[in-house]
Order: structure tokens, then C-alpha cells, then sequence
């Protein structure tokens, strides 16, 4: 048994408020909120986030699809969101502000980006998925699809989370 599986967990409403907290600072970096993330499904297991098509984010100008980097940086965005979910499930017995302080040292360490399709659509759906969540190192599954479940992209990645 792990020094925080005997805790207590947060009461509903303290979870609900953490969470509302997470997903609005998630969508409001600087660099998500450039690229239009949105938070989508956001627990314990599982993180989502939707980004819709816009010139911008678009590769080149002949083709109408996302851009191989925003491709990754999504699925990445997706990775370390999942991440910090499942810090604060980890860490029940934390305040916002220190898992606040927890989030700040997430980094990505390594990183494995598979295109399958050409990044074409109308609304983009990134999934992020806790494959082991150790002490020092975490690694995620990512997938990234379109509004039509076509799989666009999928990825794992390593991050530290010490």
C-alpha cells in the first residue's frame, strides 16, 4: 500500500471545484488557448481535449489538414493533461495550490509521434491515457481522431512528474 492510497479522499464538491480549476488553467495557457484546446472529458483514467480546424493551424496552403507539429503538440497537450488528473487522484490529500505546484514540474522526457492519416477534418479529438504513473516517471498513450473516428495519429510519451 502506497503512503496515499489510506488517505481520504476529497469530499464531491472539493473534487468538482479542483477539477473545474484544472480544466480552466489547462485551457487558458497561453499556448493551448493560441491553438483553441478545449477540455472534453477530464478524470482519473482518461483525459480529452477537442481542437477545431482553423487556417492557422493548417500545414500548408494547398492542404487544407493539421500541420504535423500541431498534431504532436496536441497529442503531447493530451499526454500531460492526463497526467495531471491523475496526480490529483494520486494525491487526494492535496490543496490547489500544491498540486498547482506539482503540475509546474510535469515535463515531457521522451516522445513517439505515429501518423497514420492526413490530418483532415472539422473538429479534432485527443485522448490521453495513464499507461504507469510511478514516483518520478509517467507514460501516457495518446490518440488523436477526427469528428468521423477516423484515427489521425497515435503517440506515447514519458513525462517526470518529481
Amino acid at each position: 500500500m502506497t503512503s496515499h492510497q489510506h488517505l481520504i479522499h476529497r469530499s464531491a464538491s472539493a473534487q468538482k471545484v479542483i477539477e473545474q480549476a484544472i480544466c480552466h488553467s489547462f485551457e487558458q495557457m497561453a499556448f493551448h488557448a493560441y491553438l483553441g484546446l478545449k477540455v472534453k472529458k477530464c478524470c482519473s483514467k482518461e483525459a480529452q481535449i477537442e481542437v477545431a480546424m482553423r487556417p492557422e493551424l493548417i500545414g500548408t496552403a494547398v492542404h487544407e489538414r493539421l500541420h504535423g507539429g500541431v498534431i504532436a503538440t496536441i497529442l503531447d497537450a493530451a499526454g500531460g493533461f492526463a497526467i495531471c488528473n491523475a496526480l490529483v487522484e494520486k494525491f487526494c490529500d492535496e490543496t490547489l495550490e500544491q498540486l498547482a505546484a506539482r503540475f509546474a514540474r510535469v515535463g515531457t522526457v521522451d516522445m513517439r509521434v505515429d501518423y497514420l492519416r492526413q490530418g483532415v477534418g472539422k473538429l479534432f479529438t485527443a485522448s490521453g491515457k495513464i499507461i504507469r504513473l510511478g514516483g518520478r516517471i509517467a507514460t501516457t498513450q495518446m490518440t488523436l481522431e477526427n469528428e468521423d473516428g477516423d484515427m489521425i495519429a497515435s503517440g506515447t510519451a514519458s513525462y517526470v512528474v518529481s
